[in-house]
């Protein structure tokens, strides 16, 4: 049984940073393609980053140089490092993992990934 548990989310004013966590189990975080999407209200759910096997890491246009992915092995848990934070930032964030044990060069739609955790909520004002 796979289950993504993401936290860190909270309400933060602009200029702040966050870094939320997503703890895996009955999945390993180094096993395939794993993202953080987002989703705001009455918009769909969007890709900001994602990490592959290689350690090759992707993101949206509108995150570069803002947002970072990493994951921890050991703990089994992926992270977002979210600095300069606007108020577009606002949104749930998901945490998202595949079976995808390849490069990717861009992250994957949404339909391409598996299992999700229930998301936290980021507020920036």
């Amino acid at each position: 049984h796979v289950q993504l548990v993401e936290s860190g989310g909270g309400s933060v004013q602009a200029g702040g940073s966050l870094t939320l966590s997503c703890v895996a189990s009955g999945y390993s975080v180094s096993e395939g393609y794993m993202a953080w999407f987002r989703q705001a209200p009455g918009k769909e759910r969007e890709g900001v980053a994602g990490i592959d096997r290689f350690d090759s890491t992707n993101y949206a246009d509108s995150v570069t140089g803002r947002f970072t992915i990493s994951r921890d092995n050991a703990k089994n848990t992926l992270y977002l490092e979210i600095n300069n934070l606007k108020p577009e930032d606002t949104a749930m964030y998901y945490c998202a993992a595949s079976w995808a044990i390849g490069k990717m060069r861009v992250i994957p739609p949404i339909k391409d990934f598996a299992y999700w955790g229930q998301g936290t909520q980021v507020t920036v004002s």
